[in-house]
């Protein structure tokens, strides 16, 4: 048992900072996950995670495999991308989630360009797939430092992110201003999605986001256990989807994505708010 379950993080050190790796994101964008779905926004999580991808692009052009240079420009893109989609919902009829989709197919096809004509194939599926597996120092770095961050203002401004869930109108008849507090949100939905891209790729970093969250959404109805348990449901996916990932040479990222959709789809069975269960209580109660 200890051969299979402990032996490979005790005796690989890429493992181990995969690991911590992964345990970070599951602090920070899982709970960021449970703000996103109560607010009805999982397209945007969506929409960030792709268009952020030419900023990226840009960034591996000019320096190449840069740290730095590839989280600001997937941070300067998602963030106007979001930014660009909310203003055209406002002002003309679209709905902000068409625009967004727009938008987010411009950006994704326009980052595979770029990465496609400064690069070749196996720096475009490194960038959209990623590899948790190859983590270094300064990327774990990184995703510690925006969970530390995203921690730190979820638990200064959890009252109001609430409230603007559930009662906007509210918040704003009392002076809350909730358009501080929702760009706030954006700027943390963005920097989560960057920081997760660098572990998980463009096309899996929001699964560690949405899947912990939608299964949290099942298990129980307060804010602040549902922030816990996608937090736990993050940790344990991706503790299981790396061993899976090591014992079986599957891609660690989507290995880790389909542990997760695997805790997901056994929530739907068995959790108190799951399908199964809310029919059985309603022909019970019938």
């Amino acid at each position: 048992m200890y051969e299979f379950l402990i032996a490979p993080f005790a005796d690989f050190i890429f493992l181990k900072r995969a690991l911590v790796a992964c345990l970070a994101l599951s602090l920070g964008a899982a709970p960021i996950g449970i703000f996103v779905v109560l607010r009805r926004m999982s397209l945007m999580g969506d929409a960030i995670s792709h268009s952020a991808l030419p900023g990226v692009a840009v960034g591996y052009a000019i320096y190449g495999l840069s740290l730095p240079a590839m989280s600001a420009g997937g941070f300067v893109a998602g963030l106007l991308v979001a930014l660009v989609a909310g203003w055209v919902s406002r002002t003309t009829v679209l709905k902000e989630d068409a625009s967004l989709v727009g938008f987010y197919l411009i950006a994704l096809a326009v980052g595979v360009i770029v990465v496609t004509a400064k690069g070749n194939k196996i720096d475009l599926m490194h960038i959209l797939l990623g590899s948790v597996l190859a983590v270094d120092q300064d990327s774990l770095l990184l995703v510690a430092s925006v969970a530390s961050l995203t921690l730190a203002a979820l638990s200064i401004v959890y009252r109001p992110l609430v409230m603007e869930c559930f009662d906007p109108s509210f918040l704003r008849s009392i002076g809350g201003k909730g358009g501080f507090y929702h760009s706030l949100f954006i700027v943390l939905v963005v920097s989560n999605m960057v920081a997760a891209l660098h572990a998980m790729g463009t096309l899996m970093a929001l699964g560690i986001m949405m899947l912990p969250a939608i299964t949290a959404r099942l298990w129980s109805q307060r804010v602040w256990t549902l922030c816990l348990a996608a937090m736990m449901t993050a940790a344990v996916g991706s503790y299981m989807g790396l061993l899976v990932s090591y014992h079986l040479s599957w891609p660690s990222g989507p290995s880790i994505v389909t542990l997760l959709g695997v805790l997901y789809i056994i929530s739907l069975l068995v959790a108190p708010y799951g399908r199964l269960r809310t029919v059985a209580s309603r022909e019970n109660y019938s």
